[in-house]
């Protein structure tokens, strides 16, 4: 189970590599793209917000011809999209790269999450959500100082030649050592399963939890997206400053995710979104607070930026695992078509969600604070759900 696990992982961890490895090159990209950064940033929420949409189609195809299959259709589009950004002369074919590449993780991510439904169930299959999304965050620990480093030594394309050699060697140990999981009785489906599609979603329960994971996730995108600019640009922080910066908050939400896993087991879920959304709540005070009571020459700390995000990220922790076992609970012989549903609906509604409140005309830590108030608002109402299906969670069909 544990070399099972490790495989999922390697999966899922595509996407928050296709992230955060590029971020510290951002300036980069743009000059030698001749591009408004801009334009670079927007390929931040448009690359998950094609991973959401896309699940709502990889979903079927993960019921219908095996998680194996799509699995590996996924590392050879992920490989293909990365050699495009590494050769990109210009920023449309830049973004069709990126475009691309977010095809490729609708694949990897319901694959992942579908195979964690098919061999788990309750507390067990929510300390594997937990370890899995706890465990990505090792990407934005390492991820953003690793590829400073391949960009400072041979320019900002290596990050994605990395990228290209990441997606060959799990695409190889995928192809050998992962196991076909699908149920034989699970539900296969023709071209788009619309009917699937709304029978879930007239559950006000899976929308509950869906939409927990996505506003937890839209304040972390948003963290992201602002981040370099919020500590470079204003904040004055070097690239391995904010390389450092945003590694340490990786190792927090990893050694956060750690606690509310055995939060998990000890006193249960509906315990753990409870915390989640009060993290949120005080990260958005701190933040708020700490735009009006400090001087104006302290306002650029990066303290003032970082100790709420790592306050509120630490929510994230104690959500994701819950919400995202109870929304999938009920669905074993749908477990694609209902975990790409899911996805869809956390990773599109965090990017547009992001997208929005980042366009808002308001101040960066202003804007963030406002998601994490969204944030909040979304995992209690996840945790007044849990509380009623406590004992009467059964199958649908």
């Amino acid at each position: 189970m544990q070399k099972f696990t490790l495989l999922l992982l390697s999966l899922v961890l595509l996407a928050p590599l296709g992230i955060d490895l590029y971020l510290p090159t951002l300036p980069q990209i743009a000059l030698g793209l001749n591009t408004p950064i801009e334009n670079i940033q927007t390929t931040i929420p448009i690359f998950l917000l094609v991973m959401g949409i896309g699940q709502l189609v990889s979903g079927p195809l993960v019921d219908n011809y095996g998680r194996k299959p799509i699995a590996i259709a996924g590392l050879l589009l992920y490989f293909t999209g990365s050699a495009i950004a590494a050769t990109a002369t210009s920023w449309p074919l830049f973004l069709t790269a990126r475009l691309v590449q977010g095809c490729a993780v609708c694949c990897s991510a319901v694959v992942a999450f579908s195979g964690v439904r098919d061999r788990l169930q309750g507390d067990d299959a929510a300390r594997a959500y937990g370890f899995l999304n706890g465990a990505l965050n090792i990407v934005p620990a390492l991820a953003p100082l690793l590829g400073g480093l391949l960009a400072q030594a041979f320019g900002w394309r290596a990050p994605f030649w990395f990228l290209c050699v990441y997606a060959a060697v799990i695409l190889l140990l995928v192809m050998r050592f992962l196991p076909e999981t699908r149920p034989a009785d699970t539900l296969r489906v023709r071209g788009l399963p619309l009917r699937q599609y709304a029978a879930i979603l007239r559950s006000g329960r899976f929308i509950a939890f869906a939409c927990a994971n996505a506003g937890a996730l839209g304040m972390v995108l948003t963290y992201v997206s602002l981040a370099p600019d919020v500590l470079m640009t204003s904040g004055g922080l070097t690239a391995l400053q904010f390389s450092i910066a945003f590694g340490l908050n990786g190792f927090w939400i990893m050694f956060v995710s750690t606690i509310a896993n055995r939060t998990i087991r000890k006193v249960g879920r509906p315990f753990c979104l409870m915390v989640g959304t009060f993290a949120m709540l005080v990260g958005a005070a701190l933040l708020t607070g700490g735009q009006h009571l400090f001087a104006a020459q302290l306002q650029t700390h990066w303290a003032l930026y970082m100790i709420p995000v790592g306050i509120s990220v630490a929510g994230l922790a104690f959500t994701v695992g819950p919400a995202t076992s109870y929304a999938l609970e009920p669905y074993q012989q749908q477990a694609g078509v209902a975990s790409a549903l899911q996805g869809f609906i956390q990773m599109a509604g965090a990017a547009s969600a992001s997208l929005l409140v980042v366009a808002l005309p308001i101040a960066a830590k202003s804007a963030l604070a406002l998601m994490m108030l969204v944030g909040a608002a979304l995992a209690l109402i996840a945790w007044r759900c849990s509380k009623r299906v406590q004992g009467t969670l059964r199958e649908i069909k």
